[in-house]
């Protein structure tokens, strides 16, 4: 490490390293690609499919991962239809193949898809729900009454 450093930042780079490491995966970023083709139930099929699709790769056991939850759950209440959310633990052996899939280097790291499954935008780290609302807006959802 270097000498300059803060302890805050020499532990923010810690944590980060730390995270990358559990996962070794190359750090290209999918920006712009098109997201692998997802298998939907059919329960899971809606008349109109939502505009937006809210990835959260992350895990139960991650502090700011948790502090997603409730962004989460309120972004899902606020857009209703207009959004799928979903949140892949990849620590977990049954969803860790998503931390590939999505070639993610931290976590949490938040992944939005477009109708078509584009990746139209990526976030890396705690995302505040203001931050969420601009960007849903920009992308063209709209607020439910009321919200």
């Amino acid at each position: 490490m270097a000498k300059g450093r803060s302890p805050m930042t020499r532990h923010n780079l810690f944590l980060a390293i730390l995270c990358s490491l559990s996962f070794l995966l190359p750090a290209g970023s999918a920006i712009g690609q098109s997201a692998p083709a997802k298998k939907q139930a059919k329960s899971d099929q809606h008349p109109a499919a939502p505009l937006i699709t809210f990835i959260e790769l992350g895990s139960v056991n991650c502090i700011p991962c948790r502090q997603m939850q409730p962004v989460m759950a309120s972004i899902g209440k606020k857009y209703e239809e207009q959004i799928k959310v979903v949140f892949y633990d990849v620590w977990k052996p049954e969803t860790r193949h998503y931390a590939n899939t999505y070639g993610i280097r931290v976590i949490p790291t938040q992944v939005f898809l477009n109708q078509g499954g584009k990746e139209i935008y990526r976030h890396e780290g705690f995302f505040p729900e203001a931050e969420i609302d601009k960007l849903l807006q920009k992308h063209g959802l709209k607020l439910r009454s009321g919200g």
